[in-house]
């Protein structure tokens, strides 16, 4: 049974493609972002990203001076396992050091995500997520991590947002390693659900006392009208978006209609599942991470369309962030809900939440980005009216802690708390930080 936390977790999130920079600095490899953004015409790149593998310890400085108590972060594959397999690479571990150490100083809790979407670039030479051996390689980073950082690292998560890399990354072709094919598309969702389980048990043998969970993105998604077209279409949207991946992962195997719907179609390799597979994939766990950011209306013809990526750099009305996201708090309530009573698990952690705003700083220096806040209070609230009806959540971390690389976006998206200028990397709390600074005293005090 999953220990619940004895105080809520108040933090922020990051990762390491998006803000180390320092892409081939001290035996690093490439991964396939860095494939991806040196091949396609991208005109930003994570080469020097926001420069944190050097500025780690004004960043950590910050972290302390924002107030939390948790940081989200995950490891570079690539920096620890250059080769992918093998032989550590002592710098990068050593930097991963420096960090947990720098936090626990500060009395900061790490939370350690192993993979966020950086794959290297050597193992998807062998076939990436698509072929079954990539069980056993992030079992092995797992086990390696484990052991290593066992004495400092409690919180653990194993894999950030499966959907997105199976599907943006092998169906859709937009994000690493930019593939288009449903049978791939499947597979590669279906092994990194089996490296997720079978991390999970890796890390429980080397620290029985770790917590050990994942973060899952979701879509809550209501009918575009009363039809009944549209609410089969919204079915099935929560099955290609939601419970595919909820589903497996609390022991309930996949979703029947949509393993019916997807084998109809010659998606789903009839081979693919293996017998002991779903018991892997539903390897207890004691923390469910979700990351929420927007909800999607659906309508007929729009079941395996995420409406919600909507354009990029667009001005819309205040109920859209830049990223064309629909603001919608009380999705996160309702979808929190649904996670303590369909799936249960022991505790639920709000892993990523935030909003894209440009606001940048005025004549004398600061960064007033009030639209933010308002964002950042409603989803706070939200994820607190949860819990007080019983949902069992016990953390919540803003996305993000410094403007990032936001992937294919580049730089044009800014979901940070502090304000990064790229040509400088000069930092600057903007008045959200200041504001979530606030708001973590308050809890605190009460």
């Amino acid at each position: 049974m999953a220990i619940r936390q004895n105080h809520f977790a108040w933090g922020v999130g990051t990762s390491a493609y998006q803000i180390e920079g320092a892409w081939d600095t001290d035996g690093k490899s490439p991964s396939i972002w860095d494939t991806m953004a040196h091949t396609l015409p991208m005109s930003d790149t994570g080469d020097i990203a926001c420069d944190h593998y050097h500025r780690l310890d004004e960043d950590l400085d910050l972290l302390s001076e924002v107030g939390v108590n948790a940081y989200h972060f995950s490891a570079a594959w690539t920096r620890v396992l250059p080769s992918g397999v093998g032989e550590p690479n002592a710098r990068g571990l050593a930097f991963y050091d420096r960090l947990v150490d720098g936090l626990l100083e500060r009395d900061i809790e790490p939370w350690l995500t192993l993979y966020h979407w950086d794959l290297p670039q050597v193992l998807q030479d062998r076939g990436g997520w698509a072929n079954r051996d990539s069980v056993e390689w992030f079992t092995e980073y797992a086990s390696l991590m484990a052991e290593h950082f066992s004495d400092r690292v409690t919180h653990w998560m194993t894999i950030n947002e499966p959907w997105v890399i199976a599907v943006l990354g092998h169906l859709e072709g937009l994000f690493a390693p930019g593939i288009s094919d449903w049978q791939t598309t499947l597979a590669a969702g279906h092994h990194l659900l089996m490296a997720h389980g079978s991390a999970t048990r890796a890390i429980k043998e080397r620290s029985p006392d770790a917590q050990v969970g994942l973060s899952l993105d979701c879509r809550p998604a209501e009918p575009a009208s009363n039809s009944s077209a549209d609410a089969a279409a919204t079915h099935h949207f929560d099955g290609f978006r939601n419970r595919w991946f909820f589903d497996p992962v609390f022991g309930k195997g996949y979703p029947t209609d949509m393993v019916a719907a997807y084998a109809s179609k010659g998606r789903l390799d009839p081979t693919l599942i293996q017998p002991g597979d779903e018991n892997l994939i539903g390897t207890p766990i004691d923390f469910c991470g979700i990351n929420y950011y927007t909800s999607v209306r659906i309508a007929a013809g729009s079941e395996e369309m995420d409406e919600a990526e909507g354009p990029v750099g667009i001005d819309p009305p205040n109920d859209y962030t830049e990223m064309g996201w629909l603001v919608d708090p009380d999705a996160l309530e309702r979808f929190l809900l649904r996670v303590h009573y369909e799936w249960s698990p022991e505790s639920i952690i709000v892993t990523e939440n935030g909003a894209s705003y440009s606001t940048g700083p005025d004549e004398t220096g600061a960064v007033h980005d009030l639209r933010r806040i308002e964002y950042l209070d409603s989803h706070i609230m939200a994820t607190m009216r949860a819990r007080e009806r019983g949902a069992p959540v016990d953390g919540y971390f803003v996305w993000s802690f410094l403007d990032n690389l936001e992937w294919r976006a580049g730089y044009s998206q800014r979901f940070g708390i502090v304000w990064v200028d790229h040509n400088t990397q000069q930092r600057i709390l903007k008045d959200s930080a200041y504001w979530y600074r606030d708001r973590i005293a308050q809890d605190s005090a009460d």
